[in-house]
């Protein structure tokens, strides 16, 4: 009766929640310009800052310093307002190649318009690879980290957009979809598992694609800004586990080791728990690409699997990186348009959606990390599909 119910009213739950979400969007964008409160002292900023002056420097020739704490956070300071609360980059050099012309414009518009061209992208993508129309792509707006990565100014979209178009391109154009993942390397922790992915499968030309585009992605870079920046950036990311450890708040993270961190655990054993993680999620990659290669009727459930097991493996998730969760349930919606849902799922994708959406609020005030439940559910979903598959009890 329940179930019924819920089936016969999601469309009208769905806007709802679309409808509640835009207006607490729309609150919070006031109140951090001041509309309620007086603004905090030192001000605070979106993370789009930490890109823009990163593009800022490297239009005056200063790309390395991108890199530099102390000369990253002056220039962000004169751009923003003296004294506002630093945003480090930590994205590779290849990610300057989209910085650099969009901090030829003034800041607002560069927020905008970089994530409206990234938001768009990945909603259509995904609204394709669930089946299309306007009540899919409405249920993927509702996701709640599209709103946190629209608020921060976030790349979330972008490498979203990126696993879904080369999940979307293997079948039929697989170096185009190899070039889409390698694309991933401004980025590069989305795309551990895409190597593992496409051995397991054998797919030499999305491989040969990843390659090229990686390679080309970095003569491009070099030739724009020098050699120097490569340097830059590997010195920094020698220091990046102390970023990641301490330079971000635990509250904002939901992988394995951030969030056993959060709870409690010693930062060495959280880490030796992420890498136990990530060896389950390689492993759980591999199996489900060798039985459902790019060929197989199947595929889209080792496309979610993929996605999934990212989420799952990566040592380093925040809160509005879940927008990557939609693409995973995009490709479990597309299995379950050609073969039905299995008793269970709708339920437990509600949980996955459920548990993002408390995700932020239940670390910050109750230090407990729930969203880092969503992207094993989607992962065990995923898997129990491969398995039944596998003993013919999915047709």
């Amino acid at each position: 009766m329940t179930e019924t119910w819920v089936t016969a009213h999601l469309p009208r739950l769905v806007r709802l929640l679309l409808v509640l979400q835009l207006a607490a969007f729309a609150f919070f964008v006031a109140g951090t310009h001041g509309a309620f409160t007086r603004l905090p002292d030192p001000p605070t900023t979106t993370d789009f800052a930490s890109f823009y002056t990163a593009g800022r420097l490297a239009n005056l020739g200063r790309a390395p310093a991108a890199y530099d704490p102390a000369a990253h956070a002056r220039a962000e300071a004169a751009i923003i307002a003296p004294g506002v609360e630093e945003k480090r980059f930590l994205n590779p050099p290849v990610f300057l190649l989209v910085c650099a012309p969009l901090a030829r414009l003034p800041y607002l518009p560069a927020f905008i318009l970089f994530e409206l061209a990234t938001c768009l992208p990945w909603l259509w993508l995904t609204t394709r690879i669930a089946g299309g129309g306007r009540f899919t792509a409405m249920c993927l707006a509702s996701i709640p980290a599209v709103w946190w990565a629209l608020g921060w100014g976030q790349n979330s979209f972008l490498s979203a957009s990126l696993m879904a178009a080369g999940g979307l391109l293997l079948p039929r154009r697989p170096v185009l979809a190899g070039a889409a993942w390698g694309a991933l390397c401004f980025k590069p922790h989305f795309g551990v598992l895409i190597p593992v992915a496409l051995l397991a499968s054998r797919q030499w030309r999305a491989i040969l694609g990843a390659g090229a585009c990686v390679a080309a992605l970095g003569a491009l870079t070099t030739a724009c800004f020098g050699l120097q920046v490569w340097a830059a950036f590997l010195t920094m990311a020698v220091h990046a586990r102390q970023t990641v450890e301490s330079g971000i708040q635990l509250s904002g993270h939901i992988d394995p080791g951030g969030a056993a961190r959060l709870a409690g655990l010693a930062a060495p054993a959280s880490w030796a728990l992420q890498a136990a993680v990530f060896l389950l999620a390689a492993s759980a990659t591999a199996w489900a690409w060798r039985r459902h290669p790019p060929s197989d009727p199947h595929h889209a459930t080792a496309q979610a699997v993929l996605v999934a097991a990212t989420l799952v493996a990566m040592p380093f998730l925040l809160f509005y990186d879940l927008v990557m969760a939609g693409v995973a349930a995009a490709w479990l919606a597309r299995a379950a348009r050609a073969e039905g849902w299995r008793p269970g799922e709708p339920a437990l994708l509600a949980a996955a959606f459920l548990a993002s959406l408390v995700a932020f609020p239940s670390a910050a005030m109750l230090h407990l990390a729930v969203g880092v439940l969503a992207a094993p559910v989607l992962l065990w979903v995923g898997l129990r599909r491969v398995a039944k598959v596998r003993q013919g009890l999915l047709f």
